[in-house]
């Protein structure tokens, strides 16, 4: 029987995939182009942050570099102590507190004694004899808050911890730890001199408070106690400062690193 031939056909590979041209984009010739050109004399260069270029003035320049400094360098108890300031929710409940004791403007200190004049004058001799009630206020200055620190008539002192030299305060939480007064520390010197009507203020005393204060004014000494009068011996043991930059404690751990590998290879 005949074998039959089965004739092998060549496939025809299929058409490649031509993809269609995309459309010209037709420029409109009412439109003209225009390139920016930031050469000399040309397009206005676009906004960049040059915050690493500006000159600051001086004022600014010192206190960076003294916060610096106090990183670098070791700080002395006495001096790291300011750095423990009173806590938010405290703070702003003392500060609304001392608010309610701020001192008479000038203003109102002359409109005081223009109506107790008038006063005198309309009752003749009577009104001299009638002493009034001395208002419970809050003192400052620095003399002023010393000697009634040393008086003990000082019931609470507030300190400010940016006192600038801060030689003029470095003393006061001792001398307040000697003669048992709380003492507390707080940030801003300028928040301090708002309640005195003043720029700026190194610390304020409160000599008393009307009894409608009392209870409140007794749970924050309490807080001002436990955060710094009893804690005062500890306070004056720790050390500030220390901190190396980012470079320097890079440089460090990579010796680090080295020095363990070397360990690890001699064992």
């Amino acid at each position: 029987m005949p074998t039959k031939v089965v004739k092998k056909t060549k496939k025809v590979a299929a058409a490649p995939y031509v993809s269609k041209p995309p459309p010209k984009k037709v420029d409109n010739p009412l439109i003209e182009k225009r390139p920016k050109n930031f050469g000399i004399g040309g397009t206005v260069q676009p906004k960049r942050d040059l915050t690493r270029f500006v000159r600051w003035p001086k004022y600014i320049r010192l206190q960076r570099q003294r916060q610096v400094l106090y990183q670098r360098l070791k700080v002395p108890p006495a001096i790291n102590q300011f750095t423990q300031t009173l806590d938010k929710h405290n703070a702003s409940l003392l500060f609304k507190l001392l608010h309610k004791y701020r001192p008479e403007t000038k203003a109102q200190k002359k409109e005081r004694l223009k109506n107790l004049a008038e006063q005198k004058a309309k009752s003749g001799s009577d009104a001299q004899t009638q002493t009034s009630k001395k208002p419970i206020v809050v003192k400052y200055g620095i003399n002023h808050v010393t000697s009634l620190v040393e008086e003990k008539k000082a019931q609470l002192v507030v300190i400010a911890n940016d006192v600038d030299p801060i030689e003029i305060v470095v003393w006061l939480p001792a001398l307040c730890q000697k003669m048992g007064v709380p003492y507390c520390i707080v940030k801003n010197k300028a928040r301090l001199g708002m309640l005195v009507h003043k720029k700026t203020a190194t610390a304020v005393v409160l000599t008393g408070t009307r009894s409608e204060d009392r209870s409140s004014f007794n749970s924050l000494l309490d807080s001002v106690k436990t955060n710094y009068n009893q804690r005062y011996d500890e306070l004056k043991r720790q050390w500030g400062g220390g901190v190396m930059g980012a470079k320097a404690q890079a440089a460090r751990a990579k010796a680090e690193k080295l020095k363990n590998k070397e360990l690890a290879a001699l064992m």
